[in-house]
């Protein structure tokens, strides 16, 4: 998809200690490349100290150097927020993506319905992730949770790791059927490839009689998805 189809907020749940939401979010970001400015980066106190800090390098090398990253540090949620909204009225930014751990009571079904409506209206995408969060009412489009898996082959050298992939659960969505899929960032294609993840079939049963033991996109027509 293009980045205009993309939804306007999305949230992505993951655990601090593995990162796997930020390295989703960034294979996204990827992929709407042709869209330049800045990218807004708010990090919560409590985000910053158990995640650290976003590491420059990698990104660049992810996104490229076009599109330079505006730290943020917020002393907590509300503060953090209040960053967001303000962000997502400046058109001159590519996206805003925010870091918040755990749960917040500033972060509430309102304050995302703030979000979604600043975002939407201003045509800036963003990003929340929730580090360590449990799942609660949001007005996101989409929401994911995302886990990390050992990352696809090198064909070049088999010792050394290949494109990065995680486990994606998209457990609420306004335009698509929710679902889990095996997700791997493409750089050459900037894109993110959904996969059906694969599952043994009954023993016995032949690969033609096993609904699952090819890759599929669940909810769609064919065996792979592009976000």
């Amino acid at each position: 998809m293009s980045d205009h189809a993309l939804p306007p907020f999305t949230e992505a749940f993951s655990q601090t200690r593995d990162g796997s939401g930020t390295g989703l979010v960034l294979a996204q970001l990827d992929q709407s490349a042709r869209r330049a400015g800045p990218i807004l980066w708010v990090q919560d106190r409590l985000a910053a100290r158990e995640g650290g800090l976003p590491y420059g390098p990698g990104i660049r090398a992810l996104i490229g150097d076009h599109r330079p990253i505006l730290r943020v540090a917020a002393r907590d949620g509300a503060e953090a927020l209040w960053a967001m909204e303000e962000g997502l009225e400046c058109k001159a930014l590519s996206a805003v993506i925010g870091e918040v751990w755990g749960n917040p009571k500033a972060l509430d079904f309102t304050a995302t319905k703030r979000l979604g409506l600043r975002a939407r209206r201003h045509r800036v995408p963003l990003w929340l992730l929730r580090q360590d969060g449990a799942v609660d009412l949001s007005i996101a489009p989409d929401r994911w949770r995302v886990t990390p898996l050992a990352s696809g082959i090198n064909t070049l050298d088999p010792r050394a790791p290949g494109r990065a992939r995680w486990g994606a659960e998209l457990f609420r969505s306004r335009r698509h059927a929710p679902g889990e899929w095996v997700a791997e960032h493409d750089r050459a294609a900037h894109c993110v490839d959904l996969a059906a993840p694969l599952r043994d079939g009954a023993v016995g049963t032949g690969r033609s009689q096993s609904p699952h033991t090819t890759p599929r996109a669940v909810g769609g027509g064919g065996p792979i998805r592009r976000l």
